[in-house]
């Protein structure tokens, strides 16, 4: 697959095969193309060479892009409502999951009364209700401070084991690419290329300070800083 602009290339032969229930994890340089990968997944590009067969997609971009005057309850409920639903049906059926995602009592608060941790629950549980197979996250959490980084990660982790889905990935942590995925894809600088797939094969659930300190874990960080000249 290649994706040009003008005369940049962005991406040059990517090929990604994603199976079903596998969380990948895409790391690479600024400007390599991992969110323009994104986007061809999501149908929000086509590319210049080759196809994209994907499943359809629920895509969370960077910023929660909440709406400020809907309540938490609404906003989640917001993708159902672009399906179909109305309002109270949305409501009805994001409700019994706020507990589960670590929401519960603050389902009528407002995006600003929110912490940015939380935003980012509620953005993720609009992206999941959409109840499509593929999710698509690009720094779902690069905005967060990095100690609430940290609780997201291991939170996304667990909710990943509550309800499986297939998933890619674009960060530039490594760190939480592979506390997150199943296999982490590494770019090339621009154009983007595939120079490394890194498998992680740790045991689900994942208890983020045991995994990131073990062993396993920094020979796995050792190979992915490897594959990005680092």
């Amino acid at each position: 697959m290649v994706r040009r602009f003008g005369a940049t290339v962005a991406l040059d032969g990517v090929d990604l095969p994603v199976p079903s229930g596998e969380v990948v994890a895409i790391v690479g340089p600024s400007g390599c193309g991992k969110s323009t990968l994104l986007e061809l997944l999501a149908g929000l590009q086509e590319p210049d060479a080759g196809t994209v067969s994907a499943s359809p997609a629920a895509f969370m971009p960077q910023r929660d892009l909440l709406l400020p005057w809907r309540d938490a309850l609404a906003n989640a409920g917001l993708a159902l409502e672009c399906a179909g639903a109305s309002r109270a049906e949305a409501r009805r059926a994001a409700e019994p999951l706020f507990e589960r995602f670590g929401l519960a009592r603050f389902e009528r608060a407002r995006p600003a009364e929110l912490s940015g941790g939380m935003r980012q629950r509620v953005a993720f549980l609009r992206t999941l209700l959409a109840g499509r197979p593929l999710l698509l996250l690009d720094e779902p959490f690069a905005s967060l401070d990095a100690i609430t980084r940290a609780e997201m990660q291991e939170w996304l982790a667990d909710a990943l084991v509550e309800e499986p889905r297939t998933v890619v990935l674009v960060t530039h942590d490594v760190e939480e690419a592979l506390f997150l995925a199943d296999r982490v894809v590494v770019l090339s600088p621009r154009p983007g290329r595939v120079v490394a797939e890194i498998l992680v094969e740790l045991s689900r659930p994942r208890p983020r300070r045991e995994t990131v300190t073990s062993p396993e874990f920094a020979a796995l960080r050792a190979r992915a800083l490897e594959a990005l000249g680092l």
